[in-house]
């Protein structure tokens, strides 16, 4: 019997985290890093949101969006050396450093989101 590539996985998980990091980031950012410091909209106290982040809802989501982010970044990262770069034959030690930085920065994550 032939082994099954996981290459479908992590295709999946490519597309997910770049379409969930092309939705949900820029909007982040366009609200947290230029409508609220320019008084664009009123800015959310502290405690509001602190309540937000605590709440189950909102730390799956976080979590969702930096696993997927991740995993986007180390496939791409990983084709990325493999055509740009020519370092094919170093396959076995960049899919181990892209995807388990992907795996690290996700448990990284989600003890943050469990302290908060």
């Amino acid at each position: 019997m032939r082994r099954r590539s996981p290459e479908p996985l992590v295709w999946l998980l490519f597309s997910a985290g770049g379409m969930a990091a092309a939705l949900a980031v820029p909007v982040l950012l366009f609200l947290f890093g230029v409508a609220f410091p320019l008084g664009w909209l009123p800015s959310p106290d502290h405690a509001h949101l602190l309540s937000l982040l605590r709440s189950p809802i909102t730390k799956v989501v976080l979590f969702g969006l930096c696993v997927l982010a991740l995993f986007h970044w180390a496939h791409r990262f990983r084709y990325t050396l493999y055509d740009g770069l020519r370092l094919k034959k170093l396959s076995g030690l960049i899919i181990l450093l892209c995807y388990g930085g992907a795996l690290v920065g996700s448990a990284i994550a989600g003890y943050v989101l469990l302290r908060a």
